[in-house]
């Protein structure tokens, strides 16, 4: 039998008409800023579904710029998003886009960095305020946002998951679920990890300074109310 949450029956305290359109869009956005930094100057959301054919009507433009500036789905500012964005000099575009096989209410937002790099996520927002990110930079994976979670990108050599998973237990971090992928043998891998604990500014060091991994990113959960 399935179990059903507060947030499936009542819905997130939100600002906004919709918990698909608004709530969720909202949450989306703040997990993609959490993976991709802070130092960017533009963004671009490409809209899928019903997120392509709705989105100004509910708001759904305005809850995605709300989550990329850092906000929360109640935050009373998140109707002033777009113009609040301009005053930090953030430019934000919306395009309607075919993303293939995925939920009607999907986006993929494209962070433009100062760097020159680009940061891609794809996420999907589900119902009731919950999201499932699906991709990142080009990584099929399985993120809910709600607990804390690490992506480590690293060489795909010997060695590196065990030493990855060693340092979380030495700093009496639990592993809750751990999924691997590779682009291709021996190139480029990474590790999506959700723990039960807070990783803290520390432990993100002890992980970039181990040979062969290349980048650590983490995502705190986003609050839902």
């Amino acid at each position: 039998m399935r179990e059903y949450s507060v947030f499936d029956i009542l819905g997130p305290i939100m600002v906004g008409p919709s918990s698909s359109h608004t709530a969720g869009a909202a949450r989306i956005g703040k997990v993609a800023r959490y993976i991709a930094g802070d130092d960017f100057n533009s963004v671009t959301f490409y809209l899928h579904g019903s997120f392509a054919k709705t989105y100004k009507g509910h708001g759904t433009d305005k809850a995605l710029a709300a989550g990329i500036l850092g906000m929360e789905p109640y935050d009373e500012n998140l109707k002033n998003s777009l113009d609040i964005a301009k005053e930090k000099g953030i430019k934000v575009s919306f395009e309607e886009a075919d993303l293939g096989i995925q939920h009607e209410n999907t986006v993929k937002i494209v962070f433009h960095n100062n760097d020159g790099t680009k940061t891609e996520v794809t996420g999907s927002s589900i119902g009731g305020g919950n999201i499932l990110i699906t991709n990142v930079d080009g990584f099929n994976v399985k993120m809910t946002g709600d607990h804390p979670t690490l992506i480590v990108v690293q060489n795909d050599k010997k060695g590196i998951i065990s030493k990855v998973t060693s340092i979380l237990s030495q700093n009496d971090i639990n592993i809750g679920t751990m999924k691997v992928r590779r682009k291709k043998k021996g190139v480029e891998a990474y590790m999506i990890i959700e723990t039960d604990d807070e990783i803290t500014e520390d432990v993100i060091k002890q992980l970039e300074s181990t040979e062969n991994v290349l980048e650590v990113k983490v995502i705190n959960p986003v609050k839902k109310r």
